[in-house]
């Protein structure tokens, strides 16, 4: 590394000039006069910070360079990117792997880095904005101590199992080591995160501190570190940190673990049916962490991530993390020049469970919705609906009653189309009926002009159809949520002949905006999901005019993979639905539609 350029750290509170040194690529290395080092890591021409092929050799040259220089006490790990810390391996490395021995000796090499890291003479400090993911969060954990912001964009976590892999850098072992097997079997196992506020609770975080002195504090904790005990490296054999009687009886003994490991084993078989092999694995590689020590479960690690990692069904898990990623870019139209309208509020017709769940997804978004419905009792039942989501959030501790205050002041309801007339999106979400579909649409257009947008969540008939009541039906556009709305993450945005770009990219822009992963269709009966899920069901129900049982079919779908059976989610969707929705399909279609007898 070659020395550069020299620049202050004001945010270190430093008035001098610290020295500098970096990499041509990642790694960026200053020395303030207090004798911190401050490591930003910062991928050049990316959004985020991702842990890529030249992150080893790189990490080894500044570790090895704060170990020899004398002038340097303690160091401070962080992002050079504007909200995000480490999000994780670069996934097209992980692709570029052709025999479990490249990833088993990829994985080897990681290991050596973070324990050079957690076993520097020179404590660290991981100073956290944003999201730490996986090898980030695992790099974080290698390092002495971590100071997290209080940014809601803050958190921990290790999804590698949505790839269908594992941690690869240690993390799970250091997770168990510091806040108990239960807690790194729950975050391994699920890939969710872990905020800021719960890591400080759990003992992952030293600190939670507002984001514009999060350096100031990790430089003095730093300090600190270097000020006290020589640093050790990390334990090398299980010593369970328990606290409390329940979690000393799971944890703190042989008979407990073993109970962990069993009954987690079973829930975990119930849930996937064993056609994911990571969870089974990760729990393996954890029993051999409280069995054999650490260094025993980092070899063991090592074998399994080269296994799961050359496996089809990690194959094809990245493959659609890959599709799903393009998805989030795509704009719905082929004209990069189109540009979306602005919607800062939404009408939506229905106030029942899907119109309130339309209201309910747009209000976390940060947009205003005006809810309609017939009388004030429906609207009611809507608002409470809205209501009841977010008090759950509350009790999760994913909001704050300010929060929840905040959201439910974004949206009001009516009874007629009052307060519609500024809103440059009304969405409907009535009763399958299109003269009624007809009714809404006029009434729309002239409350609120011939601009306004109007959006179907109809599940089966045509948009052209709907659109023939338009004075504008290139403004017409179908918006296909699924139920429960605050839960499915698909949007069919379905466009006819007629419908403008800007009116889809519109709503496409709306629907990412709510959360959702969004696809476009061409229109027609059944659109995408109804078209291929038809026949799905029609045939386990004329299985069940046969003679099979509910259970029998529904276990052997299970068994195959489905998350639920045909039967059940028959149930789910609504018979009533099915029924009314058979026959448009049938005629549509013709007899490979068609539902068994009644």
């Amino acid at each position: 590394m070659t020395n550069t350029s020299t620049e202050t750290t004001d945010d270190a509170g430093v008035d001098q000039q610290p020295s500098r040194r970096e990499s041509p690529t990642t790694l960026r290395l200053e020395v303030d006069p207090q004798g911190v080092a401050v490591i930003t890591y910062d991928v050049p021409g990316e959004r985020v910070n991702t842990v890529r092929a030249d992150f080893v050799d790189q990490f080894l040259k500044v570790i090895d360079e704060i170990e020899q220089n004398p002038d340097i006490r303690a160091a401070v790990l962080r992002s050079g990117k504007p909200d995000s810390f480490i999000v994780g391996a670069d996934i097209d490395m992980l692709k570029g792997l052709k025999s479990v021995d490249d990833g088993i000796a990829m994985c080897r090499r990681g290991h050596e880095t973070v324990a050079r890291l957690a076993g520097s003479s020179k404590p660290v400090v991981a100073a956290v904005h944003g999201n730490a993911l996986g090898g980030g969060f695992e790099v974080a954990l290698a390092c002495h101590a971590r100071v997290l912001s209080d940014s809601p964009k803050t958190m921990f976590g290790l999804p590698e199992v949505k790839l269908g892999l594992l941690p690869g850098l240690n993390g799970l072992q250091r997770l168990a080591m510091i806040a108990g097997l239960q807690v790194a079997l729950d975050h391994g196992l699920t890939g969710k995160n872990m905020r800021a506020k719960k890591a400080r609770k759990l003992g992952v975080a030293n600190d939670v501190v507002p984001e514009p002195i999060l350096y100031q504090v990790a430089a003095e904790l730093a300090l600190s570190l270097a000020d006290s005990e020589p640093q050790a490296s990390r334990r090398k054999g299980w010593r369970p940190s328990v606290a409390g009687l329940s979690r000393f009886a799971l944890e703190g003994n042989p008979l407990g673990r073993s109970v962990l490991f069993k009954k987690t084993r079973e829930m975990v078989l119930k849930s996937t049916g064993g056609h994911y092999p990571a969870p089974c694995r990760i729990i393996e590689v954890l029993e051999r962490l409280a069995a054999e020590g650490f260094e025993a479960s980092k070899d063991i690690e090592a074998r399994v991530f080269g296994e799961l990692v050359m496996t089809d069904v990690s194959a094809s898990l990245m493959g659609l993390f890959f599709a799903t990623t393009a998805l989030k870019k795509d704009t719905g139209v082929d004209d990069s020049k189109v540009t979306p309208r602005t919607v800062e509020k939404i009408g939506v017709l229905g106030a029942g469970l899907m119109g309130a769940g339309i209201g309910a997804v747009s209000i976390d978004a940060g947009v205003h919705v005006r809810l309609k419905d017939v009388d004030v009792a429906s609207v009611g039942r809507g608002m409470k609906h809205i209501g009841d989501l977010l008090n759950k959030k509350v009790r999760r501790k994913h909001l704050t009653r300010t929060e929840r205050a905040d959201r439910l002041a974004r949206v009001s309801a009516t009874t007629d189309y009052s307060g519609m007339g500024n809103a440059p999106v009304v969405i409907e979400a009535v009763f399958e009926d299109l003269e009624l579909k007809h009714q809404m649409l006029r009434d729309v257009e002239a409350a609120c002009g011939p601009d306004v947008i109007f959006a179907s969540n109809t599940s089966s008939i045509p948009i052209t159809r709907i659109a023939e009541a338009s004075k504008a039906p290139q403004n017409v556009v179908g918006m296909h949520y699924f139920s429960p709305v605050e839960k499915m993450p698909l949007l069919e945005v379905i466009r006819t002949e007629q419908t403008s770009d800007e009116v889809v990219a519109t709503v496409v822009a709306l629907g990412k905006r709510q959360g959702k992963t969004v696809i476009v269709v061409h229109d027609g009966v059944g659109f995408y999901t109804s078209r291929i899920l038809g026949p799905y069901m029609n045939e386990a129900s004329y299985i069940l005019t046969e003679g099979a049982s509910v259970e029998c079919i529904d276990r052997a779908l299970r068994a195959w993979g489905w998350p639920v059976g045909p039967i059940t989610l028959l149930d789910e969707v609504g018979i009533d639905v099915a029924a009314h929705v058979g026959p448009i399909m049938l005629e549509a279609f013709g007899e490979r539609m068609a539902p068994p007898p009644t």
